[in-house]
């Protein structure tokens, strides 16, 4: 069930098929790209036709032109925003009981008909493609399946458990008109199934399971078949409630989930019309992501975000040294941001006085004052011939009790709004020269008025109680004596200290780059201060009240989004879901659930991670938050056991610092052995400059060497601090060599990993041993550890940390 971005033979030969399979791909890719522009120029005909209808300039012709202007112009906006990555999917399927076609052109056959197989062997009877939207060719046969017809339906809810008539579904990766990759999934993986009289390749994890499926040994067919039952399970698990997945490496946690999500979206499309979240670690495994679960169709169902990227206006480029990231995302920073936004407001410059308004009932100021700055630590009116005035402390006062509601921040202005002026109309003693209560009520009814329609008195509020944002307060938060006065028994000066030195690369108005766990603490934040009050837009007018002649013709992009789709929209817009599936979650930190839970709070969940993989360094407190996040919903847990990405050899290997890491905790049972054993590889003598030349030399040659030895990618794994280095070190050597910090090497997987210095991974942060846990886990094929002096090598290059 799982799909990965590796090839798992090392030969020229499964190259040539995967490239054969792209070009297969391209071709059909070509051929609906050419009926999509026929289907775009018929309705831009229409729109034409139209519009010299409306010539006749009789009523009924009008009203004609309009309804054919609409429907065409809906057509065509329809094609041209789905035009981008068109397609992404495609089954592979056998000859069905009946020979009925339905309205799209397949057939509506689900189980296949006695005989389609014999003697494991059949012939593919029908090959749907599946994509954004149906597209026949001229003679009204299915060249794309609406994703949501029925005949479509197979590609999501097909497992090997459960086949039906599928025997392959494949994953197409394209971008624009180019096909950039497939992946496959046999549903059928012990058959030999033909197409066009060749026999059915299989192309990425695939391949491996149908050499699995056809091995001679019972005890592979076993193991094909826990797989399939374990994961499927899964899929398929009730949808109303929290599904708990846990899994050590290479058991296809991600891939399962990711079915899932797809499983429940056909299943009950109405029901998760609110909206699919996919949360991910980092941007490279949202790009992997992307690439096994295509989006779903139109209106924004599937959001594919990394953790960086959750909040709309913010993205993370910063990376934060463990010692910070353990402050920022401990569940401490709730208390510290609290104090924080509410000190902001008192960051307000005072200026000189406030001027003299002109003659009425109502003046800020004196006479003698005509400093235009608007002044904050006090407030001067002249009402009722008299002058009124609240000095620093009534302020000061007025704002702890307004600040003393439960409401955001920026939410609790109106209230302090209201004290102020109640507090002026207390110090007038303007009540007491009415005994009769409605002429009392009249009074203050015009004195409120006269003074909030002052502009003076309007300024005087908006620089007493600024609207705060995110930004801004996290900004005020680098400024360490301010800080240490708001974290006073939340943090020690040492945390202080590096807390305000991190948050100093952002300027004043809190722009600059971004840490995946600022971008946690400018969600709670918002949270916090809220989003002030606007005045009401205006209703958007409704399409169909338009279609009244030219003014239809001139509106129709305009009242379409301005060339801006409904789902980009619909995408920015939302922030809550229906379900959210949340990957390798067991590296979020206690901020980062409360970030992510705000967008479940209605929702499902489908939760994956390995507590063995884990780099947050308080489980404990991560698991605290992740229970208030998902709250008191039923909650079903799903152990994978399996692990088919790792040869035994490199697991075995990766089992000894799991011992190290979490004593007694099991490993995934390694399905395959390749008698390659992993490589260790020294680095000469050296320190200071000439040991970095020589690491820089060494970690380019063992790379270079892999590269000869796959066809497919190579992982180059540093410690975090070594990222940007290995990018240079690396980039002779081409777009098949990637290089990646210990922390970012989480979810994905290459054909052949090069792990360097292991003892720099282990010791950068607490969680530095499940760290390198993952970091040797990431190969299909071949794993080098590189060794430096830290790494206390044997003779054999073999360092200290994973000896037996």
């Amino acid at each position: 069930m799982a799909a990965h971005n590796a090839t798992h033979a090392p030969d020229h030969a499964s190259e040539s098929v995967r490239a054969r399979e792209i070009d297969a791909e391209q071709t059909h890719l070509d051929r609906v790209y050419r009926r999509l522009e026929e289907k775009i120029h018929e309705a831009e005909f229409l729109m034409d036709d139209a519009a010299k209808r409306g010539q006749v300039g009789t009523p009924g012709a009008l009203a004609e032109r309009d309804a054919q202007v609409f429907q065409a112009g809906v057509h065509l906006h329809r094609l041209n925003s789905e035009y981008e990555d068109f397609l992404f999917g495609r089954i592979d399927l056998l000859l069905g009981k009946d020979g009925k076609k339905g309205p799209d052109g397949a057939y509506t056959s689900v189980e296949p008909a006695e005989g389609a197989i014999v003697d494991n062997r059949a012939r593919i009877a029908e090959t749907l493609h599946i994509g954004r939207l149906g597209v026949l060719d001229a003679d009204y046969s299915p060249l794309v399946i609406d994703w949501r017809a029925p005949a479509a339906a197979p590609f999501y809810r097909a497992t090997p458990v459960a086949p039906g008539r599928v025997v392959r579904r494949r994953v197409i990766r394209s971008k624009g008109r180019k096909v950039l990759g497939v992946e496959d999934d046999l549903m059928r993986p012990e058959i030999t199934a033909t197409l066009d009289g060749e026999e059915l390749p299989a192309i990425g994890d695939g391949a491996l399971m149908a050499a699995l499926g056809r091995a001679r040994s019972h005890t592979m067919r076993d193991i094909v078949a826990s797989i399939q039952a374990e994961q499927d399970m899964v899929i398929r698990a009730p949808a109303a409630s929290v599904t708990e997945v846990e899994g050590g490496p290479g058991t296809g946690k991600t891939a399962v989930a990711l079915h899932r999500a797809a499983y429940l979206l056909y299943q009950d499309r109405r029901r998760y019309a609110g909206g699919i979240l996919i949360v991910s670690p980092t941007p490279l495994l949202v790009a992997y992501t992307e690439g096994v679960l295509p989006s779903l169709g139109e209106e924004g169902q599937v959001a594919i975000r990394a953790l960086g990227s959750l909040v709309d206006g913010a993205e993370a480029t910063a990376y934060d040294p463990p010692a910070v990231a353990r402050i920022k995302g401990s569940s401490r920073m709730q208390k510290l941001l609290r104090k924080a936004a509410r000190a902001a407001l008192d960051l307000s410059p005072a200026g000189a006085a406030p001027t003299q308004c002109p003659a009425g009932q109502l003046a800020f100021g004196d006479d003698e004052e005509t400093a235009p700055a608007v002044r904050t630590d006090r407030l001067r009116v002249v009402a009722f011939g008299s002058r009124i005035e609240l000095d620093a402390d009534e302020l000061r006062a007025i704002r702890q009790s307004a600040l003393g509601g439960t409401a955001p921040v920026n939410l609790l202005r109106p209230r302090a709004r209201r004290l102020i002026l109640d507090a002026l109309w207390s110090r007038s003693g303007a009540g007491r020269r009415y005994t009769d209560p409605e002429l009392v009520a009249e009074a203050r009814a015009g004195f409120d008025e006269d003074l909030t329609t002052e502009t003076s008195f309007q300024e005087f509020l908006d620089a007493w109680w600024p609207e705060l944002t995110p930004r801004g307060v996290l900004a005020a938060m680098a400024d360490e004596k301010l800080l240490g006065r708001w974290a006073r028994r939340v943090l020690n000066p040492r945390e202080v200290r590096q807390l305000a030195r991190s948050l100093g690369r952002l300027d004043a108005s809190g722009h600059g780059p971004l840490s995946v766990h600022d971008v946690a603490l400018l969600d709670e934040l918002q949270q916090i201060l809220g989003a002030p009050m606007r005045p009401a837009r205006p209703r958007e007018a409704d399409p169909l009240e338009h279609l009244t002649g030219l003014e239809e013709l001139t509106t129709y992009a305009d009242r379409n989004g301005g060339g801006r789709g409904r789902r980009e929209r619909l995408e920015e817009e939302r922030t809550d879901y229906a379900h959210v599936i949340v990957d390798e979650a067991q590296d979020l930190t206690p901020m980062q659930w409360r970030m992510v839970g705000r967008r479940g709070r209605h929702a499902t969940w489908t939760v994956v991670g390995d507590p063995a993989q884990s780099s947050w360094s308080d489980p404990d407190e991560a698991a605290a938050a992740r229970d208030e996040a998902l709250g008191t919903r039923p909650r079903r847990r799903f152990t994978l056991t399996v692990n088919y990405r790792n040869p035994a050899e490199i697991a075995e290997l990766a089992g000894k610092v799991l011992a190290l890491a979490m004593p007694g905790m099991q490993s995934p049972k390694a399905v395959r052995s390749t008698g390659l054993r992993p490589r260790f590889a020294l680095v000469g003598d050296g320190a200071g400059s000439a040991g970095e030349s020589a690491l820089a030399a060494a970690t380019a040659a063992e790379a270079e060497r892999l590269l000869g030895e796959v066809d497919g990618t190579v992982g180059v794994v540093v410690a975090m601090h070594r990222r940007e280095q290995a990018r240079r070190w690396l980039a002779p050597l081409g777009d098949r060599v990637v290089a990646l910090g210990s922390l970012e090497a989480k979810g994905l997987e290459y054909d052949a990993t090069l792990v360097v210095s292991p003892a720099e991974i282990a010791d950068e942060s607490p969680a530095g041993l499940r760290v390198l846990y993952v970091a040797l886990t990431r190969a299909t094929q071949q794993l080098t550890v590189l060794s430096a002096g830290r790494d206390q090598p044997d003779a054999a290059g073999v360092p200290d940390l994973l000896r037996d």
